[in-house]
């Protein structure tokens, strides 16, 4: 996974109208902890960081080089948490993690289906269970997918963790059972929908008009 550079400005006062100010002048308040430091709290450009993020092929998942201005302190961190502001749509604050290259973290990668499963062309549909996965790795190590091939599925097959492939030097933390992908038949579902809420619903009828009985 390749590393994207960032370059951020120490904050040296918080707060909220602070936070406030910050935001007004284009820039996102922000925060760098972990890697076994105390956390620093930052400041990054708003619209150097979201063009980064969009241009990256690795999105909010990739590895930023944090380059403190002024300075010839830089460290390697990732994205832990972004808040959103539900009405703007706009970035108001990023927690950064640092990483340590030559130790291993847990990260998320993102699950893609690949081809077109013969289950699904014989009038099927795709039960697509997993959309990302928890694995632990190097930093330098880190999948950018995991590219699941569902072209051999026919109708109520089923892909699990366990059935996937990854370097030896990933390692999986779900469930090995769980069913990341398959192939249900749609027509069939439904008429055993309807068939158990007939079975549900009979004793119900049943039962009232026993009841009318002992009146």
């Amino acid at each position: 996974m390749a590393e994207v550079t960032l370059e951020v400005t120490r904050r040296e006062n918080s707060g909220k109208e602070i936070s406030k100010k910050l935001r007004a002048a284009g820039k996102i308040p922000a925060v760098v902890y972990g890697g076994h430091k105390e956390s620093v709290a930052i400041e990054v450009d708003r619209k150097s960081v979201s063009e980064l993020i969009q241009k990256s092929e690795h999105g909010v998942r990739s590895i930023f080089l944090l380059k403190m201005s002024g300075t010839d302190q830089q460290r390697h961190a990732m994205i832990k948490d972004i808040q959103i502001d539900p009405i703007s749509r706009r970035m108001t604050h990023i927690d950064f993690v640092r990483v340590v290259m030559d130790e291993k973290v847990r990260v998320t990668i993102p699950v893609h289906v690949v081809g077109t499963a013969i289950g699904v062309k014989e009038g099927g549909l795709l039960d697509w269970q997993v959309r990302e996965l928890h694995v632990e790795c190097f930093p330098n190590e880190i999948p950018d997918t995991v590219d699941v091939d569902v072209t051999s599925l026919g109708s109520h097959d089923y892909l699990r963790i366990s059935d996937l492939k990854f370097p030896a030097s990933v390692k999986v933390l779900d469930d090995q059972d769980r069913v990341v992908v398959g192939v249900t038949h749609a027509k069939a579902e439904v008429v055993d929908a309807a068939v158990a809420e007939a079975a549900v619903a009979e004793p119900e009828v049943i039962k009232k008009g026993k009841v009318e009985d002992e009146k």
